[in-house]
């Protein structure tokens, strides 16, 4: 998505329908008031990948190795996942997605993983979208764990950006072997948030056990209890 476009890869809403939703892609809003509406009317939000967020929404200057940017949709997806909080409604984040999610509740990104950490694995991986490049380990007080039932699993990567400071409200529940943040949940479990780094709706086809994150996200959707 640039400033100009709205679009979005197929597999994301497929995941979604195949899990028992139906999924409403949004434009870009920037009145409040219409926000506010789009909480109110929404059972749940997925956050997509795409570029890089402003440094500034995290109070950093440019660093050297930061991509593209679309202020709008950042102040946009910002807003509308705060709000999302505050109502305590369900919020999933694919790849951007985490990094959105974890900015929006107060935390900070690295913006160029390959010019700021030590010595980071392949993040930006070269082989199929369906392909898993690298393995996660995962939290075993998780809800992630609970879900997958193993210590670890192979996912793909396609990303340079990563949380650094995490979020008051959110713990890391996976790592790569590289130590960056692969997965977030909330500390609490009042609510549903959830951020994955790799793209699970790329994997789907041909690794049925990523389903499991579209289908819990789905049924706390579903879920009425958050509307008490």
């Amino acid at each position: 998505m640039d400033e100009d476009t709205i679009k979005l890869n197929e597999a994301y809403y497929k995941a979604l329908e195949k899990a028992g939703a139906i999924p409403l892609l949004i434009p870009v809003y920037r009145e409040t008031d219409t926000i506010a509406e789009l909480t109110e009317l929404l059972d749940g939000i997925l956050f997509s990948g795409g570029v890089d967020l402003d440094p500034h929404n995290y109070g950093e200057e440019p660093k050297r190795g930061l991509g593209q940017i679309t202020p709008k949709r950042d102040e946009f997806e910002i807003n509308l996942c705060q709000n999302f909080f505050k109502l305590r409604k369900p919020i999933f984040g694919i790849c951007r997605g985490i990094q959105l999610i974890n900015v929006a509740l107060g935390g900070t990104l690295y913006q160029d993983i390959y010019s700021q950490c030590g010595n980071p694995l392949k993040h930006s991986q070269d082989a199929p979208p369906y392909h898993p490049t690298h393995r996660v380990f995962l939290h075993r007080d998780s809800l992630l764990h609970n879900l997958f039932q193993k210590d670890e699993i192979l996912v793909n990567s396609f990303h340079h950006q990563a949380i650094k400071d995490l979020a008051p409200s959110l713990k890391a529940v996976a790592h790569s072997q590289d130590g960056v943040v692969e997965a977030v949940e909330k500390i609490d479990t009042e609510s549903f948030v959830l951020g994955v780094q790799w793209h699970p709706e790329r994997m789907i086809e041909k690794y049925e056990e990523q389903m499991k994150l579209f289908e819990i996200f789905v049924k706390r959707c579903k879920d009425i209890t958050w509307r008490d």
